[in-house]
Order: C-alpha cells, then sequence, then structure tokens
C-alpha cells in the first residue's frame, strides 16, 4: 500500500507541475536579471549627477527629468524619428505585402529570387548605411551619375548634406534594407491562407482585390500586426544608418533620438541625464507597446 501510494503521489499532476516549473525557474531568473538589471540601473542612474567633471552618486531629484522635459533638441530627435517611422513603416508595409503576394505564385527561380531579396536583411545596417553613402557621394556616386544620363546634363546632389535630399536618402536606405524583412513575414502569413477560401470566393464573383480585401486580409492580419510591432519598434530606435550616412547632419535635422542620446551619453559624458532620456524612452516604448498589443487584441 504504501509503495503504490508514494508511486501514485510521484506520479501525480501537482508534483509533476511542481517539478517542470523548477526546471524552468534558474532560467526565468537569468532572464529577469538579465533584463531587468539594466533597466534598474538607468532608473537609478537617472536620478543622480554623474558627468564628465563630477561623479555624484547622491539622490539629485528630478533635476535630469525636468532638463528633458525643457531640452528643445531632444523633442526635435523625438520628432524627426516620428518623421522616419511614419513614413518608412507604411511604405515597407506595403512593398513588403505586394512582393509576397508577387512570389505567392509560382515561378521558375522562385527560390534564388527569395535568397537575393533577402541579402539586404543580412548585412549589418552600419555597413549598408555606409555603402549607401558611396552610392549617394556627388563627385563619384553611381546614383547622381545616372541622374546625370536621365536628365541629358551632370548632377551633383548633396545628398546627405542639401536639407532637401536628406530626408529621401535616409528612407531610401531604411526602406532598401528593411522592405524585405517585411516581405518574408508577409509571405509566411499568406503561405499559410487556406486557398479553398479564396477559390469559393473566386466562384461568388469576387475579384481579386474583393477577395484579399475581405478574405486574406483578414486571415494574416495577425501577421500584419507583428510585423508592423517589430519594424515600428526597430524604426523608433533608428541609429546606425543614419549615424553612418549624416551623422544627424545636416546640424541636428535628422538627428534621431537615439543619436541625441548615444551623443549625450558617450560623447558630451552627460551620463545621467543620458540614463533618464533612455528611461523615458523605456516609458515612452512601453505605452505604445501596450496600446498596440490591445490593437491587436480587439481585431482578434
Amino acid at each position: 500500500m504504501s509503495t503504490g501510494t508514494a508511486s501514485a503521489t510521484a506520479g501525480s499532476p501537482h508534483v509533476t507541475s511542481t517539478f517542470r516549473h523548477a526546471m524552468i525557474w534558474p532560467a526565468v531568473l537569468v532572464i529577469l536579471l538579465v533584463g531587468l538589471f539594466p533597466v534598474i540601473y538607468t532608473l537609478v542612474t537617472g536620478f543622480q549627477n554623474i558627468n564628465m567633471f563630477d561623479e555624484d552618486t547622491g539622490f539629485s531629484g528630478l533635476l535630469n527629468y525636468r532638463r528633458l522635459a525643457g531640452d528643445i533638441r531632444f523633442w526635435q530627435s523625438l520628432l524627426h524619428t516620428f518623421i522616419f517611422l511614419a513614413i518608412a513603416l507604411p511604405v515597407e508595409l506595403v512593398l513588403g505585402l505586394l512582393l509576397a503576394l508577387l512570389f505567392l505564385e509560382r515561378m521558375p527561380g522562385k527560390q534564388i529570387f527569395i535568397a537575393l531579396l533577402v541579402l539586404p536583411v543580412v548585412t549589418s545596417p552600419i555597413i549598408a548605411g555606409a555603402a549607401w553613402r558611396l552610392l549617394f557621394d556627388n563627385r563619384f556616386g553611381p546614383i547622381n551619375e545616372i541622374i546625370g544620363w536621365l536628365t541629358g546634363e551632370p548632377e551633383a546632389i548633396l545628398w546627405t548634406v542639401d536639407p532637401t535630399f536628406v530626408y529621401p536618402a535616409i528612407l531610401i536606405a531604411e526602406i532598401w534594407q528593411w522592405t524585405p524583412f517585411m516581405f518574408l513575414l508577409l509571405l509566411a502569413g499568406l503561405s499559410n491562407v487556406d486557398s479553398s477560401l479564396m477559390e469559393a470566393a473566386e466562384l461568388d464573383g469576387a475579384g481579386f482585390w474583393q477577395t484579399f480585401w475581405h478574405v486574406t486580409l483578414p486571415i494574416i492580419r495577425p501577421v500584419m500586426w507583428i510585423a508592423v510591432l517589430i519594424r515600428g519598434l526597430d524604426l523608433f530606435r533608428l541609429f546606425d544608418v543614419v549615424w553612418a550616412l549624416t551623422r544627424g547632419g545636416p546640424g541636428t535635422m535628422s538627428e534621431t533620438v537615439s543619436i541625441y542620446a548615444y551623443i549625450q551619453g558617450f560623447q558630451q559624458f552627460e551620463t545621467s541625464y543620458a540614463a533618464a532620456m533612455a528611461f523615458a524612452i523605456i516609458v515612452l516604448l512601453s505605452i505604445l507597446v501596450m496600446m498596440a498589443l490591445r490593437r491587436m487584441e480587439i481585431d482578434r
């Protein structure tokens, strides 16, 4: 009896669940330590006054946050970031969706073309930015040369210096690199759509766009939301391409919030001020993510 009882207890669902949790907890603790420690350290540093000339680890109150609230350059950099996000994200989504619809059909050499399209994504953003800087060079860059062939006269557009062209230059480089990412996610979503549903819509007389809008789009909407969320977060921390192309110039015209935080923290060594800025960005991103997740729940 006692042996049978012990065996039954050992094999009970409660014991099994406890054992599984015990095996998972070490990994969870490591993840929490790695994820939470930098956030907590940043929060604490933001309430101190550490800079190049002073290392005051005492409590400084809301000094850095009051300074941040009145920092025009910070708000301008935040505006620049939202402008890049508001333009690049919809363009990448639409282009990625069109490419996914194109490659959804069978075609010769499909895998080769997809592999070539993915190449920009696997390129380091700083290298991609440096490459586009060479392409946009006003003297030796091929882009000005091609424009000159089309217009019939030499062109010397200052893509990374002229305020008129600096935004298009950054957006072209960013969209070129990350549209394939959207394409891959959306292609995966479209590939899982039941073809019988589309065939039924066609039999009912629905055209291509009607079928796409009323049948395909609702099915892939969760995948689209995930793609938009991932790219939106990535665009909000836009740094590499802009830094390689313009260093935030001309002046501070293309300076994103990540570049401004980097300058404050690692060039001017305003450590506590940069920490306060980073924590404010974390809070803002958390709010935006929660709003996006709530929207995703509504659309289900």
